[in-house]
């Protein structure tokens, strides 16, 4: 097959499932929030890398994406309602805002724990965070898996804990088991702010896990292209290849992330890397499932062909 039809057909249909894809109002922001206790090893980057990270707790799943009804159905069932007159007194009505009482201050006797300073960092309680280093407690205190208190509070997106704990001292490229790095688990978490804080602060944003995966490959797979985007405009390499010799741009083809996969071919990803199976990204656009080329066909009668 002709390689430049190749990378032409690839290319149309990428654009065509990124036209769909915002044809259809779908945001997908998805985060890998890991609850207290889940052992995260090998076979589960592993298995993120393939799939996306995916949260073990749906309990604690959070930014849900909800279904709304579109502008259009929401002005039909009002005219329904009332006419006119009662969409009109609707837009002058002002919006009344919820009143929030501030939470109290929490109560803190007697030393805290190691294990409560890391469960602490998950959960967003700062003043357990801050009486544990006050008390002389090291930021750079871990868990069995290497997993300090700034790899929980980065992808938990804690951006004040963040900064309490670099303000302390934690060490900001400190590895766990896995070689991830705070800035690893930020982009897994898709926190912007505590990225562009974690750089600011001297993050290596090159630094690879034990997959050899960048904090780019991460932010591909969780699928933020805030994220991805700001990583690319601060010079990390967009070819860096995994272990597997995939680079990010294999990885957004294989999970479907097509804004990415626009971004990273417009900031020189190569369309003809090949991985260690031999594939290259224009290869894994073959590969997509029928259906959803049936789709794109249907929608557009006259859609290019993939060469023969």
């Amino acid at each position: 097959m002709d390689m430049d039809n190749k990378i032409k057909w690839a290319t149309e249909l990428i654009e065509k499932k990124l036209k769909l894809e915002d044809e259809q109002q779908q945001k997908k922001r998805s985060s890998a929030m890991l609850p207290e206790g889940v052992q995260l090893d090998t076979p589960h980057l592993e298995e993120g890398k393939k799939h996306g990270p995916v949260n073990k707790d749906i309990a604690s799943l959070k930014g849900q994406e909800r279904v709304r009804k579109s502008s259009v159905d929401l002005r039909k069932e009002i005219l329904e309602v009332g006419g006119t007159e009662y969409l009109f007194k609707l837009h002058k009505k002002e919006k009344k805002k919820e009143e929030k009482p501030e939470p109290e201050p929490e109560e803190i006797t007697g030393p805290v724990a190691a294990e409560d300073f890391l469960k602490a960092a998950v959960q967003g309680r700062i003043q357990v965070v801050e009486k544990f280093l006050v008390d002389g407690g090291s930021p750079n205190t871990c868990d069995e898996f290497h997993r300090t208190a700034l790899h929980r509070s980065s992808l938990e997106g804690h951006t004040e804990i963040v900064q309490k704990l670099l303000d302390q001292g934690a060490t900001i490229d400190f590895r766990d088991r896995l070689d991830c790095t705070a800035m690893h688990w930020a982009c897994r978490g898709g926190h912007l702010t505590v990225v562009k804080l974690l750089q600011e602060k001297g993050a290596n944003l090159k630094l690879k896990d034990k997959l050899l995966s960048t904090p780019l490959h991460v932010a591909t797979r969780t699928g933020v292209a805030d994220v991805v985007e700001h990583l690319i405009n601060n010079g990390v390499d967009v070819n860096s290849r995994d272990r597997e010799g995939d680079s990010a741009l294999h990885d957004a083809v294989r999970l479907n992330r097509y804004k990415i996969i626009k971004m990273l071919i417009l900031h020189g990803a190569d369309m003809l890397a090949k991985n260690l199976a031999g594939k290259t990204p224009a290869d894994l656009v073959q590969l997509w499932q029928a259906d959803t080329r049936e789709v794109l066909e249907k929608k557009e009668p006259n859609t290019t062909e993939m060469p023969t």
